[in-house]
């Protein structure tokens, strides 16, 4: 592995030159009367937002703020049977000595930008509550980081490239936060390198299958236990999900290099494809539209362009009907209304180490954007003194 590169944002100007341009020729389709949100993103917010981003939104501001707010890295990560991958992160440290290492994983349609609003509440030092050392990486084919250019690269290679750059780093043993894929991603971790380096994990995306028959007193108690009112939300939202917003998944799953075409050429393609998502998928977040040029725009102008990201479906589809092996080390766990899945945390309980639960009133998939005090909080809690995970570093309790 190579040593760490200091690494800068900055996109050549002949690319929003050629972005400017697709913006001014962009053609939109028609809509029928008083359609909202039924048929998908409403014409009238997609023409807002193009007009935005051609004629009123300044990239180079918020190009400048990332950088002077994130420390940036690249160094290269060997992943077996793949060679090399130069892989793009955030790492900042506390100062606090003995802070916890922490790995922050992303999904998508999310970026390294997510760990934006919590970076500074994480790494802060207080008598009160632990501070981390926080890494935040771009996956392979998302971002600034080089995409695969082998078929198969699966969640194992994904795993591995996410613990051997907590290595690198010189964190030999460290905990993780994971939403989406991320979730899954350090799940797998989890399985593989839990113990030895990593010692317990944290997701705001938990999930996990009802009881089987083959297990008949999980299944009869699941029969007979009727649904808490939150449960049943859950269960609705998640029938939402699978019924009416699934179909990006199923495109992405099975023909990602024809939906790629698309999305990189053009640029209202690609923000109406993912600006359905940060609005359908939150709990009415208000978003500006200069945040969500922010996060498309980081797709238009990642290293290897929109497509890259959308093989993870077609790679990683598998571990959609069998998340693998059950972890054994502790897990906490933060449940959000308006996630796209939304299990009873019986089912959670039954396949997982959970030590740590949080129920929350409001919030959807993008937790750290939309409640980055309530997610940070529910991480300290986990691992501050007296929580369950307290000192499960060795070393690293977290406070000075």
């Amino acid at each position: 592995m190579s040593s760490e590169t200091p690494f800068q944002i900055n996109v050549p100007d002949e690319k929003l030159t050629t972005l400017r341009a697709k913006l001014e020729l962009a053609s939109f389709p028609n809509e029928l009367e008083d359609a909202g949100w039924k048929y998908g993103a409403p014409l009238a917010d997609i023409k807002r937002l193009t007009e935005r981003w051609q004629n009123g939104y300044d990239w180079r501001k918020y190009e400048k703020e990332i950088n002077e707010q994130l420390p940036m890295y690249t160094r290269d990560i060997d992943v077996d049977g793949f060679g090399a991958l130069n892989i793009h992160y955030v790492h900042k440290k506390s100062e606090t000595v003995d802070a916890i290492p922490l790995l922050f994983c992303h999904g998508w349609p999310g970026s390294f930008l997510e760990v934006a609003k919590i970076l500074p509440l994480l790494t802060a030092s207080a008598p009160e509550h632990p501070s981390f050392h926080v890494v935040a990486l771009s996956l392979p084919g998302f971002g600034f980081s080089e995409a695969p250019h082998k078929q198969a690269f699966g969640i194992n290679q994904y795993a591995e490239v996410a613990h051997k750059l907590m290595v690198a780093l010189g964190y030999q043993e460290y905990v993780t936060h994971g939403g989406d894929w991320g979730g899954l991603i350090t799940r797998r971790m989890a399985s593989v390198y839990g113990g030895r380096h990593h010692k317990a994990w944290h997701t705001n995306f938990p999930i996990g299958k009802p009881p089987s028959w083959r297990s008949p007193l999980s299944f009869l108690s699941f029969l007979l236990t009727p649904w808490s009112v939150e449960e049943k939300a859950g269960i609705e939202r998640t029938t939402w999900f699978h019924t009416k917003g699934r179909g990006y998944f199923i495109e992405q799953s099975t023909q990602p290099q024809t939906l790629g075409y698309a999305l990189t050429d053009s640029p209202v393609g690609l923000l109406a494809w993912i600006y359905e998502k940060l609005v359908l998928w939150t709990d009415n977040y208000n978003w500006s539209d200069d945040e969500v040029l922010t996060w498309i725009s980081l797709y238009w102008f990642s290293r290897d362009g929109p497509a890259a990201s959308l093989r993870i479906y077609f790679e990683l589809r598998a571990e959609c009907e069998d998340i693998g092996q059950n972890p054994t080390i502790p897990m906490g766990a933060s449940f959000f209304p308006k996630e796209i899945i939304v299990v009873p945390a019986a089912w959670l309980r039954k396949s997982n180490n959970v030590v740590f639960e949080s129920h929350h009133k409001t919030g959807g998939h993008f937790a750290a954007t939309e409640h980055p005090e309530v997610l940070v909080q529910d991480i300290r809690k986990m691992f501050a003194k007296g929580g369950p995970a307290f000192a499960i570093v060795p070393g690293r309790t977290g406070y000075a």
